[in-house]
């Protein structure tokens, strides 16, 4: 059972963090040069069109970072054991496929395929530790409850 559950929070972490992604880079109209919902669809003229737009690679890292981290905080949420683990595990598969977008579309700036690498294991592992650090407090809060009565 312990498997499906943490299977399932692994997939609704990752549908999060690229729920995330997909609002931020619609987000500014200027961006906005697909029709579709999800801009992946059409993603190698998308990032053609704005290779040589380094505030689009900057915001895109800041919005993936801020997925991960989201995505990160719910898997904890919903996993029971090893919550900062499985967190970092989204950070590793949103890298994994940020990593595949460098390699398979050439039109990323350097500064992006450098600070990937900085970028979701950090924020996947403080997702995860926001989590940790609610449960502890209640964790201490409960046993506080229990010593006072």
């Amino acid at each position: 059972m312990n498997f499906l559950r943490n299977t399932f929070a692994v997939l609704v972490g990752l549908a999060i963090a690229g729920l995330i992604i997909t609002f931020g880079i619609r987000v500014f109209p200027r961006w906005n040069t697909f029709d579709a919902f999800a801009p992946f669809e059409q993603w190698q003229r998308f990032l053609e069109s704005l290779q040589h737009d380094s505030a689009f690679f900057g915001f895109l890292l800041f919005i993936s970072g801020l997925g991960t981290t989201f995505g990160g905080v719910v898997t904890a949420l919903i996993v029971k054991y090893a919550k900062v683990a499985y967190a970092i595990l989204i950070g590793f598969i949103m890298l994994f496929i940020a990593m595949l977008d460098v390699i398979i579309f050439p039109y990323h700036p350097t500064f992006y395929k450098i600070s990937i690498f900085l970028v979701f294991f950090p924020f996947s592992w403080i997702g995860g530790k926001i989590v940790e650090v609610i449960y502890e407090r209640k964790k201490k809060r409960k046993i506080l409850e229990k010593l006072n009565q």
